[in-house]
């Protein structure tokens, strides 16, 4: 129990020895079997904050096996074990970047405990399918909000799942030069963050501030949120996915900052293999570009372009394409840079991914491209606004930020509006007067801009404020 409340409390070092002592304590005659699936099912969690994944995976098997023991189905929380098992096991493999079988542990894992009813381990697989953002942004933003809705619904916004899911609504909001409407998602998740539990989803939320900070042109606020992010890899048992990708950034942002000696022993502290990989030779060409080589920026991208040092994920190649770009014009090679520069935007089209541009600005090479045969007539006039200071409109659709930040209490009359329950009867869900009631969503009304119980729904719905409209006939009481 001990142990338990050590993890719960982000304590990861003091957990490990209450479980060694629990793993050394006597047990009563009778109890071996249930000790033994507690200590399991610790050493499991434990595994999993660390991000050990070959441990989470041998644990994970056992809890698997112990699921199936009669002793499990008579007591009747086998399925409860499979579950966890599945969704740690999925959540580890998507820290380590194996994408398609992390989505069918977490699939599996997501199904079974919809099934069993189990919210909470549905909810802390869910937000890992976000990792359906490196091939859907809007997917991975439905997935995400609908989370960040759950854990509102049951009290677990403080849980580090729930930053991880309100992380992935801000990620998809940078990456479309959206850094305002971003940053109270990132405050959700960073409101979230402990000593050291889930350092993975720490790393990820402080690298998320610094690409928030670089969107805004704050650079040293940004390298202290990548510095912050590269101390997490430490206490890590293997390298995350964050790891790298957030050394560079914290490279190109010394180079940004002008530090360019500090970003070459940076570089140069790296292992090879690290060194060689994709996401680090993206910060070397910046570094070289920074240095006015840009024929060694376009040997340090020819790997990453050709696929044999391939980077963290799709997205990423739309930057290595527009420093190829920017690389290319500098040589004198416009017909080259205008490939390279049509490439990368053939790539941010769709999820409207305007974040690179911004990173590396080249308003004239868009200019002269925007006068070229170019299928991105529009989104260059986008990039071309947001480097002038002008905010476009949003690339996927949707309405603008509510007037006014919503409060707890508004926000728990929002959840009800969707159902059939009539003023009074929401009054007598949430143990408050109809008044009350009344004036919340009175203010909800003019936070959000509407005039109808129905209007208002709506607009919460396309903010993400509530999940999307569900089958028609299935609306119910929130929870």
């Amino acid at each position: 129990m001990a142990a338990g409340d050590e993890l719960a409390r982000g304590s990861l070092e003091d957990a490990e020895r209450y479980l060694g002592l629990a793993e050394r304590a006597p047990v009563p005659e009778g109890r071996q079997e249930q000790t033994r699936l507690l200590l399991g099912i610790a050493r499991l969690l434990l595994a999993r904050q660390r991000g050990n994944r070959p441990a989470v995976a041998e644990e994970a098997q056992r809890l698997q096996d112990a699921a199936e023991a009669p002793h499990a189905a008579q007591a009747g929380f086998g399925a409860e074990l499979r579950a966890l098992a599945l969704i740690s096991l999925g959540s580890a493999e998507f820290w380590a970047a194996r994408f398609e079988e992390a989505k069918r542990h977490l699939d599996e894992g997501i199904a079974l405990a919809r099934r069993i009813g189990r919210p909470y381990l549905e909810y802390t697989g869910l937000v890992y399918t976000a990792s359906e953002l490196f091939r859907s942004a809007a997917l991975a933003a439905e997935h995400s909000r609908q989370a960040v809705e759950m854990a509102e619904q049951h009290g677990w916004t403080d849980e580090p799942a729930a930053g991880l899911a309100s992380l992935n609504v801000a990620r998809l909001l940078v990456r479309q030069g959206r850094p305002e409407e971003a940053e109270p998602w990132i405050q959700r998740a960073e409101r979230t963050l402990r000593a050291e539990a889930e350092p993975a989803v720490g790393l990820a939320i402080h690298s998320q501030r610094g690409l928030l900070e670089l969107a805004r042109g704050q650079d040293a606020d940004a390298l202290a949120a990548f510095q912050a992010a590269d101390r997490l890899a430490g206490r890590l048992a293997e390298p995350s996915l964050m790891v790298l990708p957030n050394r560079s950034f914290l490279v190109q942002t010394l180079v940004r900052l002008g530090q360019t000696e500090r970003a070459g022993q940076a570089l140069a502290a790296l292992d090879d293999q690290d060194r060689d990989g994709g996401a680090m030779r993206t910060g070397l060409a910046v570094l070289r570009l920074a240095q006015d080589n840009p024929h060694a920026a376009i040997a340090a991208l020819a790997p990453v372009l050709d696929g044999s040092a391939p980077v963290p994920w799709p997205g990423w190649l739309a930057q290595a394409l527009l420093l190829e770009a920017i690389a290319r014009d500098a040589v004198g090679n416009p017909a080259a840079a205008g490939r390279a520069l049509e490439r990368a935007l053939d790539l941010a089209e769709p999820d409207g991914a305007l974040f690179w541009f911004l990173l590396h600005s080249a308003p004239g090479l868009l200019e002269r491209h925007a006068q070229q045969r170019t299928a991105h007539a529009a989104l260059i006039a986008d990039i071309l606004s947001l480097l002038a200071g002008r905010t476009p409109a949003p690339p996927l659709a949707g309405p603008p930020p509510p007037l006014e930040a919503l409060s707890d209490s508004e926000i728990r009359v929002l959840r009800y509006l969707p159902t059939n329950l009539t003023g009074p009867e929401i009054a007598g869900e949430l143990y408050v007067s109809h008044n009350t009631v009344r004036t919340h969503i009175g203010h909800l009304y003019g936070k959000l801009g509407t005039h109808t119980r129905a209007e208002t729904v709506a607009r919460a719905r396309a903010l993400g404020l509530l999940a999307p409209s569900p089958l028609p006939g299935k609306a119910t009481r929130p929870g």
